[in-house]
């Protein structure tokens, strides 16, 4: 429909009667004042809320206020526990302090009286004094005159021993020429009289030479025990390790077809004198491997134990061992725990090692059971 069409319909509809304008006119007018009193019914609301949020701006002020308050109240109460805990603490130390004050001059006093004591002892002590400063002059001149005493006594010994050195080659070279002629003798009537000895007298002769060999065997083993107690000592590190396998390779030489299992320890040290520590290490090892040749296979040990409080070293097999109950004789000079038939050997060797060990500052001992071997143990 266009515009033209409207208007002509517009124009077409009858007009409304004077009371229907006036109806109307009365609606328009009560519209009118509908929408007036809402605004101002809106005005007013609105003027309410603004109270109401001003009420409620000036109640969350309030409550700050109030809580500020509060925190102020109870910083001041904090404030008086903190101070009224200070004000005990300064009584209690207060008090501690007049304690302290009452126990100090206590002691005060009882200084007092021990200084007052010590002024009366100092007389009697000031006479002990030089009643000691008498008595030690008097020991002062006793060890002086012992010093002298040992002195004339080490010349007299240095002499003494001069002497037996002398008197010692002088008796070993005695008694070895003779020695030697009997066993070069008795070999002699062996081997160019056999077939007019019988087998009784070739026996004998046979233990002459043994008796003569063993004779010769103890001279040589008593000199050198003597050696070892006179002869001056000569300390270097020596490396232990070397010189047991040297030894034990030595025996292993003399007898290959033993089956005997060594076992040496390694990074072993000491010092000492090498030819003495030498033969003690020698005789302790040769003991290990004569005891040991009853077995068929045997084990020998040399190592360090660290069991005892004072380290030691040890020598250790599997051999024949010995009775414990007998130990104490063990280093004893031609003291023997089993028989020369079982074990050739003169009694001297472990005298020899104790006194060298001893001469070092050491300690020798032996731990054992009968066919269980045995185990020597030293110190340096």
């Amino acid at each position: 429909m266009t515009g033209q069409a409207a208007n002509r319909d517009l124009l077409e509809m009858p007009l409304p009667s004077a009371s229907e304008r006036t109806e109307i006119e009365n609606a328009q007018c009560a519209t009118l004042n509908i929408l007036e009193d809402f605004a101002a019914e809106k005005i007013a609301l609105e003027g309410g809320q603004r109270a109401t949020l001003n009420i409620l701006e000036d109640f969350d002020a309030e409550k700050k206020r109030m809580a500020g308050a509060e925190r102020a109240v109870l910083n001041i109460l904090e404030d008086f526990a903190s101070e009224k805990f200070q004000l005990e603490e300064f009584q209690h130390s207060f008090l501690n302090i007049l304690e302290d004050f009452s126990q100090e001059k206590k002691q005060f006093e009882g200084t007092h009286r021990a200084v007052l004591n010590i002024l009366e002892d100092f007389e009697g002590e000031k006479a002990n004094v030089e009643l000691a400063n008498e008595q030690l002059e008097r020991e002062i001149k006793e060890r002086k005159r012992a010093e002298e005493e040992i002195q004339r006594s080490n010349r007299e010994l240095s002499a003494a021993n001069k002497e037996l050195e002398a008197f010692s080659y002088s008796v070993s070279h005695d008694l070895r020429t003779p020695l030697r002629s009997i066993d070069g003798f008795s070999q002699a009537l062996l081997e160019d009289y056999a077939d007019k000895l019988d087998a009784t007298a070739q026996d004998h002769l046979q233990r002459v030479r043994r008796a003569a060999q063993r004779m010769a065997a103890l001279i040589d083993d008593m000199l050198n025990l003597s050696r070892v107690t006179r002869c001056e000592l000569h300390s270097e590190k020596l490396d232990l390790t070397a010189m047991a396998k040297l030894i034990l390779a030595e025996l292993k030489e003399a007898e290959p077809s033993r089956r005997v299992e060594f076992v040496i320890e390694s990074g072993l040290t000491a010092v000492g004198d090498p030819q003495l520590l030498r033969a003690a290490m020698e005789n302790l090892l040769r003991n290990s491997w004569k005891y040991t040749s009853a077995h068929a296979t045997a084990r020998i040990e040399f190592g360090r134990s660290e069991a005892e409080e004072r380290p030691s070293f040890f020598v250790r097999d599997d051999g024949a061992g010995f009775d414990p109950r007998y130990a104490d004789r063990l280093f004893g000079a031609f003291q023997r725990l089993h028989t020369a038939n079982e074990f050739p050997g003169t009694g001297v060797g472990l005298a020899t090692v104790q006194r060298i060990i001893h001469r070092h500052g050491g300690e020798i001992w032996a731990e054992a059971a009968v066919e269980k071997g045995a185990t020597f143990y030293f110190t340096l």
